[in-house]
């Protein structure tokens, strides 16, 4: 019975749209800062249920030693975790900046109702527009810069980054990489209208020859 719960709770863990099955190094910061997060907020309720239990077990007598547990145990313990967390959570977000490089490949992705327009410079300046497929090189940061023509949808490819917003009049950029050629399920995260759940794309990432080939035309 065991083992059955256990892996039905691991099966949770993995699929096309799973983030604890991280694929690129973006992903797998935000998956580190998630078992982070779950190890704190875990120490803390542990910590808070023995105080608990503890006061309902015995009477207080308005002690000093009372008095050090539930300072230290109630208030200086939580606060540290917490601002623990709080600073590897901005180390996290710092990592996941868009910095400029010459490694650096950016990508233009347009939202609408109900569709992902893509569009990639090819290395003579013209620009190779993809509907609902996104495709990148392995192994290289790719700057996606998100616009929208309607309405406010989310860029969303769970193992290869964290989401981000495409708001109207706005040019907001996100920062993914893939460890390894393949393809990967993307989302639209924020609900757009009636047409939301199809909308929906691919990114297809590709080895340095697939990449060249792509770009010129050679292959797709």
């Amino acid at each position: 019975m065991t083992i059955t719960l256990g892996g039905g709770i691991l099966s949770g863990c993995s699929g096309p749209l799973s983030t604890m099955d991280p694929a690129g190094p973006s992903a797998e910061a935000i998956n580190s800062l998630w078992w982070v997060m779950l190890a704190g907020a875990t120490a803390i309720f542990l910590l808070v249920t023995a105080l608990l239990t503890m006061a309902f077990l015995r009477q207080g007598d308005g002690s000093t030693s009372a008095r050090k547990w539930i300072i230290g145990g109630g208030l200086v313990f939580p606060s540290t975790v917490l601002l623990a967390l709080l600073a590897y959570g901005l180390i996290i977000g710092e990592r996941l900046l868009p910095r400029s490089g010459p490694q650096v490949v950016e990508v233009g992705a347009e939202s609408s109702r109900w569709r992902w327009t893509f569009h990639h410079q090819r290395p003579d300046g013209s620009i190779l527009t993809t509907p609902d497929v996104l495709h990148i090189p392995a192994g290289r940061p790719i700057d996606v810069v998100l616009t929208t023509r309607d309405v406010i949808h989310a860029f969303w490819v769970p193992r290869l980054a964290g989401k981000m917003d495409a708001i109207p009049g706005h040019r907001n950029v996100l920062r993914i990489e893939a460890a390894a050629p393949g393809t990967y399920a993307g989302i639209c995260a924020e609900y757009c209208g009636i047409g939301h759940a199809g909308h929906a794309f691919r990114v297809v990432v590709h080895d340095d020859a697939g990449w060249s080939g792509f770009l010129t035309g050679e292959s797709s």
